[in-house]
Formats: C-alpha cells, structure tokens, sequence
C-alpha cells in the first residue's frame, strides 16, 4: 500500500463526495427509462401513470426508421474499417521497431486529445474544398478518424501478448503469410477483435457532432434526436428512443469489456506458460 492510497484513507468525507459526484453525473442517465414510461409529455413528478404508448408509436415513425436504418449502416461500416485499420496500426506497434514509432502512434491518437467540434469543422472544410456531396459516406470517413483511436488502444493489448514464435512455427511448416494470420494470429486476438467491433459500433451510434457536421440530408439516431427536441409535444418519443439507444450501449459496451478481459487474461495464461 502506497502512501497515496493511506493518506485517501484517512479523509473521512471521501466516500461521500464519491457517491455525490457519481450521483450527480448519472442521476439525469436514470430519468431518461423513468419518464419514458410516464402518461404525460411532461417530464415532472408526480408521474401521471405508466404506459408503453411512446414506445409503440416509434414503431410508426418513418423519419425515425430511417434514421436508424442511417446509423446502423454508419455504424457497421465505422466499425468494420476503424477495427482494420486498428489492425493493422496495432500490430505495428507491437510487433516492429522503426523511426517515428511515438510519432505515429501520437498522430493516431490525436483525434482523442483534440476537441471534437474542431476536428468536425476541418473534416467539413476538407470535404467542401474537394467538391464532395455531404452524405452518409463522409460521415463514416469522419467517424472513422474518430473511431481508429479507440480501436487501436483496445487492439493493441491483445497483440501485446502474443507468442511470435507460433506465428514462426507456422511459417517454418510452410504456410503463407496470409494463411498465419488466418489460422495462428487471428484466433487468438480475435476476442479484442469483437471487442473493437462493439466498442466502435457503439461510439458511432452515440456520435453527433461529426454526423451534425457530415452527413447533409441523411441524419443519424442522434442527429434526428436533436431536431425533434425542438418540439415539446415529441419530447416522450425522444425519451423512448433514447432509452432503447440507452439499454443497447450499455449491452455492447458489456459486451466488449467481457471480451477484453477474456483476451487479456488469455494473454496473461499464455505468459506464465513455460
């Protein structure tokens, strides 16, 4: 025990300001299911009775089926590129030592550190200056920028780990370099792979700024989100349709960190072996 950790002991009113700052930053999260369920538009106490009717009358909505027909293509392709691109800059890192290493890998990551609303407005100049129409592909290029980050940092701690003598042995009995990765490397990080997948898939569903920015005439979930909040009497249907977007989030993203820790304590098993 470090002298951090004896010191953060002694403060009495620690665990208390925990448990208000974790209250505070998730309490607005909890209405959201609350009110969505509430028989009136208004979203004040007392509740005026329970009802699904907000989350039937999605069912019917065009605009918002669209919307989300939108985000799942966006979301999909995010996913499959930001993970093959992570890939491919993950075992780089990993595996290969070469000039302007941290560079790179700083030039990565830099869409996490920069503010998102300055990295939309330049990838909007960008586009206008080269003539293309805004549409559902400049999104996912947007995305993609955005996403590659994430994909890369949980992509690289299943490479890390990994015996490189397998990959040797299988070359050595004569397979391809392609027939390795396929049948030796990809086994073994293909739960950081999934895990990637879900993690990106899930940023690009809850993304705004870069859709808001990118995507002209075809909105997103959350770009559809916006519009509709202007108008009080649609404000129970936002509700429900953030709760479902709320539920699948947090299922994804349990999804992934399962998979994580699956791969990580593979890789930890791997090591201790002789």
């Amino acid at each position: 025990m470090n002298i951090l950790t004896q010191r953060l002991r002694f403060i009495p009113w620690l665990p208390v300001y925990v448990a208000a700052y974790f209250l505070f930053l998730y309490l607005p999260i909890l209405l959201l299911p609350i009110f969505s369920f509430n028989n009136a538009a208004t979203t004040t106490f007392p509740l005026a009775g329970f009802t699904t009717k907000w989350y039937a009358s999605l069912v019917g909505n065009s605009v918002m089926l669209q919307a989300a027909w939108n985000s799942l293509i966006v979301g999909i392709s995010v996913s499959l590129l930001s993970t093959i691109l992570g890939i491919c800059a993950a075992r780089a890192i990993t595996r290969y030592r070469f000039r302007g290493q941290r560079a790179a890998a700083g030039l990565i990551m830099a869409p996490l550190f920069l503010p998102e609303i300055i990295v939309a407005v330049s990838l909007l100049m960008i586009v206008l200056a080269m003539g293309v129409e805004l549409s559902l592909v400049t999104v996912i290029l947007g995305q993609t920028v955005f996403c590659v980050p994430y994909a890369m940092s949980v992509l690289v701690s299943g490479f890390e780990g990994f015996d490189r003598s397998l990959e040797e042995a299988s070359y050595d009995l004569g397979e391809t370099a392609l027939g390795t990765f396929r049948r030796v490397t990809l086994p073994v990080v293909a739960p950081a792979i999934v895990s990637s997948l879900l993690v990106t898939f899930t940023i690009s569903l809850d993304e705004f700024i870069l859709a808001f920015f990118l995507s002209g005439t075809e909105p997103t979930l959350p770009v559809y989100i916006w519009g509709q909040l202007r108008f009080a009497a649609k404000l129970p249907g936002v509700l429900a349709l953030g709760t479902i977007m709320l539920a699948a989030s947090i299922l994804m993203l349990t999804l992934a960190e399962i998979l994580r820790r699956r791969a990580e304590r593979r890789t930890q098993m791997a090591l201790m072996l002789p």
